[in-house]
């Protein structure tokens, strides 16, 4: 059987997710944003937590870990590089290291730009991307203690999954992201579509997460560096993509 998702809001705009083996009960949180709406998650599904997988060490990510930990016994597992951060974490990976919910199996990648120690989990056979502060609907993370090239590469990377590919990141700005990128691409109809879909969502109480690779491929301007459009609307050429990425992230920054 596939595997199970669960996405819930935490603390004011963060995403909580629940990722479940049906075939074995294991269940992992990615990230433990606030102890309160993951237990309510957890009554509401019938799952049991087994694992806490974090991206990155900011505390907005990490702040539940501690409660949630001492209530279920849980694993916790964290990116080498936040070590000194997380040192609750029973497991720390990097590049290249896989892990295991139950029958589960997901790669990790360092997706670093937003910080330094960000991971992501790709759980290949589902098609599910776990991406943290990385890569969001219809946007991406600020640079904060990592580095333009850094984020540009973590970037291309994911957008290189199959178009399938669901898309859970760390906070619904899909709103906010959506009025920038209207302003970037104006013309734009998949991503009109796009956002009367995020603004029915808000009135409706949910949000647009997951996305799909495919779909942040046709309407988020930090995927689109390259589309001669979108070069024009921050006066620059398409044949630089890294520059338009960066002069977009700069103008959003200030949007």
């Amino acid at each position: 059987m596939p595997a199970q998702v669960h996405a819930f809001l935490c603390l004011q705009d963060n995403i909580g997710a629940l990722i479940h083996d049906p075939n074995t009960g294991a269940c992992a949180a990615i990230d433990a944003p606030e102890e309160a709406p993951i237990l309510a998650a957890l009554a509401e599904t019938g799952w049991q937590l087994t694992d806490i997988l974090v991206t990155h060490r900011h505390s907005d990510h990490v702040q539940g870990i501690e409660a949630l930990k001492a209530r279920t016994g849980c694993r916790v597992v964290a990116p080498s590089k936040a070590r000194a951060q997380v040192p609750q974490a029973d497991a720390y990976v990097q590049e290249g290291d896989t892990v295991h919910v139950g029958d589960l199996q997901a790669h990790v990648w360092e997706t670093p730009g937003h910080c330094s120690d960000h991971v992501s989990y790709w759980f290949a056979a589902d098609r599910v991307l776990f991406c943290g502060d990385t890569l969001f609907t219809l946007g991406c993370g600020r640079v904060l203690d990592g580095s333009y090239p850094d984020l540009w590469h973590s970037l291309q990377r994911l957008a290189a999954l199959p178009e399938e590919a669901s898309v859970y990141s760390g906070h619904d700005y899909v709103l906010s992201n959506g009025r920038f990128a209207l302003a970037v691409e104006p013309g734009n109809a998949a991503l009109k579509a796009r956002m009367e879909e995020a603004e029915t969502a808000r009135a409706e109480g949910t949000f647009l997460v997951p996305s799909t690779i495919g779909a942040e491929r046709a309407t988020n301007p930090f995927l689109r560096a390259g589309e001669a459009g979108v070069a024009k609307a921050v006066n620059l050429d398409a044949g630089d993509p890294f520059a338009v990425f960066k002069a977009l992230r700069e103008w959003k920054n200030r949007f």
